[in-house]
């Protein structure tokens, strides 16, 4: 589970760190899905190759526009390069809004009540 922690109407960015223990390169496709797939994206495009023996990331933001918890999958589906597949990976991403702080502040007066 990759946790989306911040404040309302920030943008929190986070990195998922896939690590190759092969000695083949691997490739990736990242696809979003799920209830609230379209507030998560991925900045840096949805393909990741990841060389013998190193490691890459996926990098996921999330921007907080409600105060309900939002939920979506990221799946990284696996290319064949080298006639290699590797397996299919899956994420929860979820968000939780931690703070609020006012966008701006409006003073005005008016009567309560009126007969």
């Amino acid at each position: 589970t990759v946790e989306f922690t911040g404040t309302l109407h920030a943008t929190v960015a986070k990195q998922v760190c896939l690590k190759n223990t092969s000695s083949s390169t691997l490739a990736y496709n990242a696809i979003l899905v799920g209830r609230d797939a379209d507030d998560f994206s991925l900045p840096k495009g949805s393909t990741v190759t990841i060389p013998a023996m190193k490691q890459g990331f996926v990098n996921v933001e999330f921007t907080i526009r409600f105060l309900h918890p939002a939920e979506a999958v990221l799946i990284l589906v696996s290319n064949n390069i080298d006639g290699v597949d590797g397996v299919t990976l899956t994420f929860s991403l979820k968000s939780e809004v931690k703070n609020i702080e006012p966008v701006g502040m409006i003073r005005c007066k008016s009567p309560c009540y009126e007969l």
